[in-house]
């Protein structure tokens, strides 16, 4: 049921255009405000449990959901209500059209064109940007969104729904990330304020969310990509910064296909940044996503033959 799943939670999401005001998006965000209008006093004892709220809580509504249909109409139901789940958690589309983008545009010689595009991806001034620093910017970028959008939900998927639990850890995932962005994003003068204990409550939740899965998102990079490589500069990257999980994934990455992310070399081993090395990330992003699929598929005929 979860090879299924997610099969086709991924076709449909590939088919779907580029969303303008994600209304999946626009509920999480409102959400979030309802929470912090209600909770976020800044008092420490409030901050666990307007966090909870904010990832818990919709986490738990998935699960009941998933349990009822599956109680009441069955398992064919419940793959239609995963299906549903995952089509909004998954984000291919939220950073394969900017990639394509600035690749294009870099393989058309037009630095100035791709200088455009990063900026409108990452939302930062990249005028001044030699077209390494930009190559290595995109790389770095869709690698760690990739993880986001896609490898980690489907690391956390696929653990709670091992255990029963449906499409409940997609949504977990997805709503610890959002919460750990929406309390750190820098507040405007109409903003609804933040607390400092959420902002760091959210942070450490964060950090232990995603610490499982970052690193099986780098091993699955090292599987499909340079294998002794990808483990030794993630090795190297983990004992010099031990508290870092997005270096985990960039460090595999720069091992897996050879090229310098930390703009120093001093950690990652490998070439400074060529445009090649886009369409190597772009393989590296897909075999993975055919392993996640081998993977799943092996879990779900054990299950059914046992």
């Amino acid at each position: 049921m979860s090879f299924i799943s997610i099969l086709l939670a991924l076709l449909l999401e590939q088919a779907r255009p580029l969303p303008q005001g994600n209304p999946v998006h626009g509920a999480a965000r409102e959400w979030l405000r309802w929470v912090g209008r209600n909770f976020d006093t800044g008092a420490n004892r409030h901050t666990a449990l307007a966090w909870a709220l904010s990832v818990l809580f919709p986490a738990l509504v998935t699960l009941a959901v998933h349990w009822a249909l599956l109680w009441y109409f069955g398992w064919a139901v419940a793959v239609v209500w995963s299906v549903v789940v995952l089509y909004a958690t998954l984000g291919f589309r939220q950073f394969s059209f900017h990639f394509t983008e600035v690749r294009d545009a870099l393989d058309a010689g037009d630095a100035e064109q791709a200088r455009a595009a990063l900026a409108r991806w990452m939302r930062k001034d990249a005028g001044d940007l030699p077209k390494t620093e930009i190559v290595r910017e995109v790389i770095a970028h869709s690698v760690l969104s990739a993880h986001r959008h896609v490898f980690g939900v489907l690391a956390w998927y696929t653990v709670l729904a091992a255990f029963g639990l449906g499409p409940a850890g997609a949504v977990f995932y997805r709503m610890a990330a959002y919460t750990q962005a929406f309390a750190a994003r820098p507040l405007k003068p109409s903003s609804q304020p933040v607390s400092t204990a959420f902002v760091e409550h959210s942070q450490n939740a964060w950090y232990m969310v995603d610490w499982g899965a970052v690193r099986l998102t780098a091993l699955f990079f090292a599987f499909v990509g340079s294998f002794e490589e990808a483990v030794d500069a993630w090795r190297q990257h983990a004992q010099a910064h031990p508290h870092d999980n997005d270096g985990v994934v960039l460090a595999a990455t720069a091992g897996a296909v050879g090229v310098q992310l930390d703009g120093t070399g001093a950690v990652t081993a490998g070439v400074a940044p060529q445009v090649s090395h886009l369409r190597a990330v772009v393989g590296l992003v897909w075999r993975t996503v055919v392993m996640w699929m081998v993977f799943l598929a092996l879990i779900s005929a054990a299950r059914l033959l046992g």
